[in-house]
């Protein structure tokens, strides 16, 4: 249940930082997500991760839908995809994912380990 809260608190709040403040503000709330959501290493990172590929996947396929491929079309000539929009819509939300994933990651390590107790 973490695992899915966390994913939709960093799509949702990326979402609404990427109003005000500059794209790399996912990675500060990616890193915050995983400070403050008790998780594994692994699900933070992949809960970021997921969270940002969702969010990106689908705003760039809005905005690609929204001037009928034009745009996306020339942008993939130039990196030699062809005519294939999607492949880059997919490495977009690809390299978004990626900040996101390691944020979270990040922010997770720095979370307090719990300490075993030792009966001695």
């Amino acid at each position: 249940m973490r695992f899915l809260v966390s994913i939709l608190l960093v799509a949702l709040f990326s979402f609404i930082a990427g109003l005000f403040l500059p794209w790399w503000s996912l990675a500060i709330v990616a890193f915050l997500v995983g400070l403050l959501v008790p998780q594994s290493l692994g699900r933070s990172f992949l809960a970021g991760f997921l969270g940002i590929f969702l969010l990106w996947g689908f705003l760039a396929a809005w905005i690609d839908l929204a001037n009928n491929h034009v745009l996306s079309g020339k942008i993939a000539q130039l990196f030699k995809l062809g005519a294939a929009s999607v492949l880059l819509i997919l490495i977009t939300a690809l390299i978004g994912a990626l900040v996101g994933g390691f944020a979270a990651l990040s922010g997770a390590s720095l979370r307090p380990a719990r300490r075993l107790r030792t009966y001695a």
